[in-house]
């Protein structure tokens, strides 16, 4: 009974006070809100209708309400029972990660006992890194509880779209396998392809990393350089140097010439066999060009390169040999010659 009549004094006094309030906003704002006011007054009335006591007021106040109480165990047992998942998901990438690095390192330290070539040991450590991390991803994936077969799903149902966008990827990796089948190029060759030329530092899974001269780095993606031309300046264990020498008109060809081939003679890094030659190649508009064609080892090949011209002109200073320089007749107008 006391339960009863402190439930209807409860719902007796919520509903005056709403209609107070519901009169007072009428009032203050004009009919354009009584409509609202309506609905107000109508969703306390039901709403106190549904509170049969004080008791089940308090439960709602107190959280002990069932529904209340069993929407809250259900969030806390969802929370519990991810937490310990997401903090395994966390230790096994971790984990993963380093034990990936080791065996990297292991990886590389048995081909290099094997001798193997570097640009077969760079494509195969970043071809496991790679599959083992996507292996590792999956693995975590599933122990948070996105299975795998439902993540394989996901990527059929999209199969064309990611093979879309993986279009170049899949021909750079293709590419790299022909080219560490084919072998055009190995690591420390210096090659040109394009506009690109440098020493080879890595032969990747998708790219390769070509050093220049000037010590910049160029990343070229394989299939690039295995669909253009390249030339391999160390495939050979020779090659031929071209220098060519220019000399004034009327100089003595046969002096000329005989001084250049001791300058080829006495550098010991240019080869006898085959043997260097000398021979007028231009007759220019201001001077006799003579070829200098000599053989050295591919790897003296920029050491000759770069002091052979410096030995050229001194040794024709020597010899008061002239080096000409473009020139320039002009007849004038009355001049009979």
């Amino acid at each position: 009974m006391l339960q009863d009549d402190g439930s209807n004094i409860l719902a007796a006094a919520a509903q005056n006070a709403a209609s107070l309030n519901a009169e007072k906003i009428a009032s203050q704002q004009g009919p354009s809100v009584i409509t609202k006011v309506d609905s107000l007054n109508s969703a306390v009335k039901d709403s106190l209708a549904n509170v049969s006591s004080l008791a089940d007021m308090k439960d709602i106040v107190t959280g002990q309400n069932p529904i209340l109480k069993d929407a809250l165990s259900e969030l806390v047992e969802l929370t519990m029972g991810f937490i310990p998942k997401l903090i395994g998901c966390i230790l096994i990438l971790w984990i993963g990660f380093k034990l990936i690095r080791v065996l990297k390192s292991t990886i590389t330290k048995l081909l290099d006992k094997r001798n193997a070539e570097a640009s077969l040991k760079g494509f195969l450590t970043s071809l496991v890194d790679v599959l083992l991390k996507v292996m590792l991803v999956i693995m975590a994936m599933d122990v948070i509880g996105i299975k795998a077969t439902s993540f394989i799903a996901i990527l059929g149902a999209a199969g064309l779209a990611v093979g879309m966008a993986l279009q170049g990827t899949l021909q750079n990796f293709a590419s790299g396998v022909i080219i560490l089948l084919l072998k055009p190029f190995k690591v420390d060759d210096y090659i040109e392809s394009g506009n690109y030329a440098g020493h080879v530092k890595n032969i990747h899974i998708f790219n390769t990393t070509i050093r220049p001269f000037n010590g910049r780095t160029i990343v070229v993606p394989n299939s690039q350089l295995a669909t253009s031309t390249i030339i391999n300046h160390s495939k050979e264990p020779i090659l031929r140097l071209e220098v060519t020498a220019s000399v004034a008109y009327g100089t003595d060809l046969k002096q000329a010439k005989e001084v250049l081939m001791n300058v080829i003679n006495n550098d010991p890094l240019i080869l006898q066999d085959p043997a260097p030659s000398v021979c007028v190649s231009n007759l220019g508009d201001s001077s006799v060009d003579i070829a200098m064609w000599m053989w050295t080892k591919t790897e003296d090949y920029w050491v000759v390169w770069k002091r052979i011209r410096e030995n050229v002109y001194d040794a024709l200073n020597e010899a008061h040999i002239e080096i000409p320089f473009p020139q320039v007749q002009v007849h004038g107008v009355g001049d009979k010659n």
